[in-house]
Order: structure tokens, then C-alpha cells, then sequence
């Protein structure tokens, strides 16, 4: 659902916590449970859109919801939850799943892979390089997958995740531990997945989809290292390297997944005596029948992106071999990590001095575990804590950031991205694709689009400016900032 994305200067309740946290009051708005709060500074504060107070105090008035509804700094108006949105629900006392609290994209996110090769050594081929992308990884609405299998073999998909890739040969051992939860959420159960999301999913493996997805080559600048060691850590250890991150998710499936349980919610809820201010909240008890299926459904769809995510990989690795002359393993291509930013998932939060299983609600959010949640994380993080990939414009750039132990207050969250401040209609209205392209080639970035006006859709100006949004999560404890990666070449879908 598109909304013209205007402020309208925040609320005159809004209380200022600190220099990045606001808070709304439980008075602020009838049937709140708990205050909503928006981590944000000054200047984001004042940018954000009406949409966002409306919704994220909106969240504050469910069921067994725990501490405070929470927004990122990227936060604007979304279906159900802002995007940005944070919500835990103590499912031991009557907490809620709610599709509009992960959203329709389920398990959309982020995934980077580091490289041995230099800015000297691909920008020569950059142009050859992201057009081969382009036809390697079939961008756009509706788009197919160059793998074919049968509606029974996505059974597996649904089931195995990535690690149905590793059977396959389209992903490695290394690749698996490299991915959250290791490419497999194993509550998965495909017969709660109705044929019709089936139906839309089972041919669009190592696909991009359309929007704000992309596959983007990436340049680490000098200036742009601010912790050595980490990155080093994280295989980012030279200026001038080349990296790969791809943003994308579950394609029709998960639309479809979420589709489905919303309808259902909106059913049964007047028999769970729920009431909802906002019909796009439709939600169910955790642990009702209805709430379990649509849990259990949804991790078939965030282990279709794991699969998705890691087919696209093994594509990038492929064309970057055909066009380099060099094997992927020679030319060092390692997955960092790759990690959700549209999912619920059970975790342990210790509440008032007591432990509690809460089901943390993250719609266009990161996790962002610190070291003290190791186990969790692959060996060579578990000291630094959890790589966090927050994707910016295909004008500006992305960051690798990590997570740490304070981010347990927003119920170990972030940023998933810049977030946008124009809506998608508006961009195509006053940004024009071709001239955009143009401007950037100029810049030395090269674009490979669907569509003119998708590309409009993505300009660097329709988005907030990461550096801020960066800050403003270093500075709130949230997450430490990495390496800034600029593009140098990018497939949008």
C-alpha cells in the first residue's frame, strides 16, 4: 500500500527521552499497553511521516506486548507496523503473531559477500560484469528462476532452506554457517503453505523480484574502514576491495503467505475477544491453532529466501568467474553473512529480573545480536558480535555494522536501511529514470534496470541519508559502525 510520505512535524506528546529516543505515552492514545518509542535524532525526528507515530502507537495497543513498541531511525508508514518496526510479545501471556508485523516480503534481507579482487581489476569489466548479472538474475514483478523444480521438490525448499541448496551444489559448508539460524528455520511445516502460495513461489528461486531489491557491487574506500580489526574479522581487509551484497527475499510466496493469515486472522480474531484499531494488524494468539499454522508457514517462506538468497550467490560466483577467468574459490568469494529483516522469532529477554520467552516482531528491522548472545553466531563473530548489513541507496551506499549487548533494550534491533522519505509514486513523479541513469554512469556507477521507472522509484534522493541514520544507532549504543561500502555497479529490480 502506497502513502504520500509527508511530515507532519511529530505529535506535541512526544516526549524526548534522549538525543536518540522519543517516547509517546500510554495517554497518548486509547488502549495502549505499553509507550511507543522511535530512536531517532533531531533532525530524523522532524523528518519523520505522520504514518509513523500513527502505526507505531497502534502496535503499542496488542495483545500481551511487552516493554515498548519500538521504531528504527528508518522508519515510515507501512502496511500494519511502520517499516522500521519493533514489537515482543510475551507469548506466555496471551502474546500475538501478526503477519503486518514481518510483513509481505517475508524473510526479505541482506546478504554480502567479500572478494580478493581490487577496484583496478573490475571496474575495466564492470559494465560486461553487471550485464551478465542481469541475465544470470532475473529481476523484476513475476519474474522466474533459471532453476526448474517440481512443486514436490519445493517441498524441500520450504523444509531445508539453504541447506537444500548445500545438497544441491549451489552452496558450500562455509556458506551455511555463514547464514542466520544456518539457512534453515526448522519449525517450518509446508502443509500450513496453501497451494496457491506454493504456486507462486516454486519457480522463482535465484530471482530479485522488483522494488527495492538489488544486486549491487560494492567498493571498500580507505576512509571509510572505522574498525580495522572487525572488518578484518569479517574478510574486509585492503581499500579498494570489492565486495557483493544482495537485498531480496521470498518473491510471491511469501505475499501469498501473508496474504492468506491475514484473512484468516481477520476471522477469528472476534472469537479470541481480540479488537484492533487497524484492520492491516489482524493477528492471532501466538499459541491458538491459527497462530501456530501461520508461524509454522512463515518460516516455510523465510527458508524459501535463504534458498533464494544463496542460488542468487552461486549465480554471482558463476558470473564473476566467466568474466574474470578465475575460479570463485581463487578470487575469494566468502559469504559474511546473511541475515533476516522480515520475520518473528522466539527469544529470551530477561523482563523485570525475569527470564521470558517473547516473540520479537521485526518488520524491516535487523537483529542485532551482541557477544553475549555467541552462540548464536558463527565461530569467528562470536567475540565481535553479529554482522548487521544495512542496505542504503544504489546512490549513496550501504554499511556493515555489528551488533552489541545494549541493543538487548530494543529487544536486540536495528536499522535495516536507510528508509525512504518519498513514497514510490512520488519519486516516479517529480525523478526521471533515464536521466537518473545517466547521472550516476557519470559518477561511476552503472545501473542495470528492469524498468526506467523502477529505477526513478530507487533515486538516492527518495531515501534518508544513511550516514545519518548511522550515527544515530552508534550514538543510541544500538550497533557500531564497520565499513561504508560505495557501488560501483548495480542490478535493480
Amino acid at each position: 500500500m502506497e502513502h504520500d510520505q509527508k511530515p507532519a512535524g511529530p505529535p506535541p506528546e512526544l516526549k524526548k527521552i534522549n538525543d536518540t529516543t522519543w517516547e509517546l505515552p500510554i495517554s497518548y492514545k486509547k488502549g495502549m499497553r505499553v509507550p511507543a518509542r522511535i530512536i531517532a535524532n533531531e533532525e530524523l525526528i522532524k523528518s519523520m511521516d505522520a504514518g509513523v507515530f500513527e502505526q507505531v502507537t497502534n502496535v503499542a495497543t496488542l495483545p500481551g506486548i511487552i516493554g515498548y513498541a519500538y521504531c528504527m531511525p528508518d522508519g515510515h508508514w507501512g502496511y500494519g507496523f511502520p517499516i522500521g518496526g519493533v514489537a515482543a510479545f510475551d507469548v506466555d501471556a496471551g502474546g500475538i503473531i501478526s503477519p503486518g508485523g514481518i510483513g509481505f516480503d517475508i524473510n526479505c534481507g541482506m546478504r554480502l559477500m567479500t572478494t580478493n579482487l581490487t577496484i583496478d581489476q573490475v571496474q575495466p569489466k564492470i559494465k560486461q560484469l553487471v550485464d551478465e548479472l542481469y541475465k544470470a538474475v532475473p529481476a523484476g514483478v513475476g519474474c522466474k528462476g533459471f532453476i526448474k523444480i517440481s512443486k514436490e521438490e519445493f517441498q524441500e525448499v520450504m523444509r531445508d532452506g539453504a541447506q537444500w541448496c548445500l545438497k544441491k551444489g549451489l552452496a558450500t559448508p562455509r556458506d551455511i554457517e555463514h547464514i542466520e539460524d544456518h539457512g534453515k528455520i526448522t519449525w517450518a511445516d509446508p502443509s500450513k503453505v496453501t497451494d496457491r502460495a506454493i504456486k507462486r513461489g516454486f519457480d522463482q528461486l535465484g530471482t530479485l523480484g522488483s522494488g527495492n531489491h538489488y544486486l549491487e557491487i560494492q567498493v571498500v574506500k580507505e576512509e571509510n574502514i572505522f574498525d580495522k580489526e572487525a572488518a578484518k574479522v569479517m574478510g574486509i581487509s585492503k581499500p579498494g576491495q570489492i565486495v557483493v551484497m544482495v537485498h531480496c527475499g521470498s518473491r510471491g510466496m511469501g505475499h501469498q503467505v501473508g496474504t492468506d493469515y491475514l484473512r484468516l486472522f481477520l476471522d477469528v480474531m472476534p472469537q479470541y475477544g481480540i479488537e484492533i484499531r487497524d484492520k492491516e494488524l489482524a493477528c492471532a494468539p501466538f499459541y491458538s491453532p491459527e497462530g501456530q499454522d501461520y508461524f509454522k508457514a512463515m518460516a516455510c517462506a523465510a527458508n524459501m529466501a535463504f534458498a533464494n538468497r544463496q542460488v542468487i550467490t552461486h549465480r554471482i560466483r558463476e558470473v564473476f568467474s566467466k568474466v574474470l577467468g578465475r575460479t570463485a574459490e581463487e578470487m575469494e568469494m566468502n559469504l559474511v553473512y546473511d541475515v533476516a529483516h522480515n520475520i518473528a522469532k522466539l527469544e529470551k529477554y530477561v523482563i523485570d529480573g525475569k527470564e521470558k520467552t517473547l516473540l520479537v516482531h521485526r518488520k524491516g528491522a535487523t537483529r542485532a545480536f551482541g557477544p553475549a548472545r555467541a552462540k548464536d553466531l558463527p565461530a569467528e563473530y562470536q567475540k565481535i558480535g553479529q554482522p548487521i548489513i544495512l542496505g542504503g541507496s544504489m546512490e549513496t551506499g550501504s554499511y556493515l555494522l555489528l551488533g552489541t549487548d545494549s541493543a538487548d533494550t530494543t529487544f536486540a534491533s536495528t536499522a535495516h536501511g536507510a528508509g525512504r522519505t518519498m513514497s514510490r509514486a512520488q519519486a516516479m513523479r517529480t525523478i526521471k529514470g533515464e536521466k537518473l541513469q545517466h547521472d550516476m554512469e557519470q559518477r561511476g556507477i552503472y545501473v542495470h534496470a528492469v524498468t526506467m521507472k523502477g529505477l526513478a522509484e530507487e533515486a538516492g534522493e527518495a531515501y534518508k541519508d544513511i550516514d545519518v541514520v548511522v550515527d544515530t544507532l552508534d550514538q543510541a549504543g544500538i550497533t557500531r559502525p564497520v565499513v561504508a561500502l560505495k557501488p560501483i555497479g548495480n542490478v535493480k529490480g
